[in-house]
């Protein structure tokens, strides 16, 4: 038990040293982790990681879908929800059926139900991949919104393809019709489930005298509560966790009090950072046991097998996105579009960024080692290595060169948004002149008797005419960041020596200790531009 403890934390070691890598590099650390979980299972240093099939999709996909849906944008999510819809859905099971008739065709004794199977395993993109690779390059918002939609929706397809395509292979029955019954159950009743529950998480929130910590735990019990009940209705997991979490963040200022949402946003960036670290190690430390175990199929058949349902992913996600595109054009003759004339170039860069990732890996892993009547289950080893094989190079092959194709591209963004400092700065002077009308509109005598109210609104003045002078006169915005920075830091001193004096207490310097990080972190959100 011991050795197994230090091996999970030198793993968590070796996670965090290679995306410190991934960053000094520039390189999204997904691609860094994957090569250096290959690299740790080459050189053996780790025993093979076993991981519980009927588990892994329990553990990782839930808190990882949450957190992606709490921070998406619901506006954008609506602005491109048709475009969103056909990506998500109608793509990904395309992309299922090619996959499965292009692996039956050409694996032997590959049935159209496996082929299925590793079509509803390596149909999605991964959402981690794509969007900390677009963080490196600039593209338009609409290009970063598409994609983040998408990697929320297609899961869910994906899944319950893979989930009926088992159940085939598992039962050796498969009726159509009845197929595309449960297909829409499934997304009907993994939505219901999904925003009753939320309903239940909202009203505890709202109306119990919950704390911060009981607020934080209570959305990490949520996205499991959500994936559980939905599959156990037989409903989708992933689309109640979506629509769950969509409902929740939109009203997060109503049910959590600031220190909730504070202390809730860092334990969810570290543990989804977690999650997704762990993951993409794991794609490289399996390697070792899915070769071994790949039977009767030689390693140079597989690695084949591997390329060409790679290429079959890429060269059908590009041409699905352009005629996506063209379609697009046609239908905005009879109905209202977000974009009518979307062009090539967008279409080229959302198709190129297809990485496969975490979804991918999680389902493959599920797959039951053995089938309720006590036989192995079919070509397992041999679909868990295409499936490795199809993340590995998409990861980095595309991943790698994405940056690339944008800067090929050249696309100009077509929504001309402002900038970002200058869409920062018109908060500023809203949030400025907002507070100033609201104590000039509903205190105004409380602001004339009381100093403390009277000093309030000079100091929102004070900042609205350096706002002002800002705008027009221009200010070393460097050498005042520099100087702010260096007084927090002389004012944690101050605190450290304070904190010496056994008369103090402890918990009033770790206040002061967190108001400090506060106003820095509110220098930096003010002064350094948005990602």
């Amino acid at each position: 038990m011991l050795t197994t403890v230090i091996q999970h934390i030198l793993l968590i070691f070796f996670i965090l040293v290679l995306v410190m890598i991934a960053q000094k590099l520039k390189i999204a650390y997904p691609i860094i982790l994957v090569l250096g979980g290959l690299g740790l299972s080459m050189l053996r240093l780790f025993p093979s990681i076993e991981i519980n099939p009927e588990l892994i999709l329990l553990i990782f996909l839930p808190p990882l879908l949450y957190e992606a849906a709490w921070y998406t944008s619901w506006k954008e999510l609506w602005r491109w929800r048709r475009v969103i819809s056909i990506f998500a859905f109608l793509i990904v099971i395309v992309t299922s059926g090619v996959v499965a008739v292009v692996s039956h065709a050409l694996i032997p004794g590959f049935s159209l139900a496996l082929g299925f199977v590793l079509g509803g395993i390596v149909s999605p993109p991964d959402a981690v991949s794509a969007t900390t690779i677009l963080k490196y390059v600039k593209v338009p918002k609409r290009i970063s919104a598409i994609l983040e939609g998408e990697s929320l929706m297609n899961d869910a397809s994906s899944l319950i393809v893979f989930s009926f395509a088992k159940t085939a292979v598992i039962t050796g029955v498969f009726v159509m019709h009845e197929a595309a019954v449960s297909f829409v159950v499934a997304i009907v009743m993994g939505i219901a489930v999904g925003l009753l529950v939320a309903l239940l998480y909202y009203a505890v929130h709202r109306w119990l005298p919950t704390g911060t910590e009981m607020d934080v735990i209570l959305t990490l019990t949520a996205p499991y509560v959500m994936y559980i009940t939905a599959e156990y209705f037989h409903g989708s997991g992933v689309l109640a966790v979506v629509s769950g979490g969509l409902f929740l963040s939109s009203r997060s200022q109503h049910i959590l009090s600031y220190r909730s949402r504070l202390q809730g946003a860092n334990v969810w960036a570290t543990l989804g950072f977690m999650l997704n670290g762990l993951v993409f190690m794991l794609i490289g430390l399996e390697l070792p046991v899915i070769i071994k175990e790949l039977g009767t199929v030689s390693l140079s058949e597989a690695i084949k097998y591997g390329v060409i349902i790679t290429v079959v992913l890429i060269v059908t996600r590009l041409l699905c996105t352009l005629s996506a595109s063209a379609f697009t054009v046609f239908i905005s003759r009879y109905i209202t579009t977000a974009d009518s004339r979307p062009g090539w170039k967008g279409p080229v860069i959302i198709g190129w960024a297809g990485m496969r990732g975490v979804v991918s890996l999680a389902a493959a892993l599920s797959i039951p080692v053995y089938m309720d009547n006590g036989a192995l289950f079919p070509q397992r080893n041999l679909i868990l290595f295409i499936t490795f094989t199809v993340i590995l190079l998409t990861l980095v092959a595309q991943g790698l060169s994405l940056p690339f194709v944008i800067k090929w591209v050249d696309m100009e963004d077509p929504d001309k948004h402002l900038p970002v400092e200058e869409q920062e700065r018109i908060i500023r002077d809203r949030l400025l002149e907002g507070s100033i009308r609201f104590l000039d509109n509903h205190y105004p005598e409380e602001v004339k008797a009381n100093p403390a109210l009277k000093q309030l609104r000079e100091d929102l003045e004070h900042r609205k005419t350096v706002s002002m002078h800002n705008k027009i006169e221009g200010v070393d915005h460097l050498l005042y960041k520099k100087v702010y920075l260096k007084m927090l830091n002389h004012q944690r001193s101050v605190l450290h020596e304070l904190n010496k004096d056994p008369a103090t207490a402890h918990e009033l310097i770790r206040k002061y200790h967190e108001l400090v990080d506060i106003e820095e972190e509110i220098l930096r959100m003010k002064y350094e531009p948005a990602s």
